[in-house]
């Protein structure tokens, strides 16, 4: 299996995020696009200590991001390889782009909150 930009599916296309991404076999496999200033911690309220609980693996194409655990922050940056273990959120500090791999169960277990607070969030936002 492989897979581009191009060939990739958007299942995530809103303010400052675009999540292109496929199913294959146990894992999903995305191409993401980040604009600076995006912030996970909202999208992930709700889920055990408001933190995503999927592991991902990944390697950084272009920008920059923070990862924030309970007890510690980790900068991911162009060129690197990474692996985020349960139980953190993500600030993006520049335009950034990922392809990530992450388990398919613990993906759709989060992506069900996170669905949940970004239709939220969007409900809200219509009404200001």
């Amino acid at each position: 299996m492989h897979g581009s930009v191009d060939d990739l599916h958007v299942d995530v296309e809103m303010d400052g995020v675009t999540i292109r991404q496929a199913q294959w076999g146990d894992m999903n496999a995305a191409i993401e696009d980040f604009a600076a200033g995006v912030d996970t911690r909202p999208v992930f309220k709700g889920l055990p200590d408001d933190r995503c609980q999927c592991p991902h693996w990944g390697y950084v194409l272009r920008g920059q991001a923070r990862v924030l655990y309970a007890d510690r922050e980790e900068v991911l940056s162009m060129g690197q390889a990474y692996f985020l273990p349960p139980g953190h959120n993500v600030v993006y500090d520049q335009d950034t782009r990922l392809v990530e791999f992450s388990p398919g169960a613990e993906y759709m277990a989060t992506l069900e909150v996170a669905g949940r607070n970004v239709a939220a969030m969007a409900a809200a936002a219509a009404r200001s």
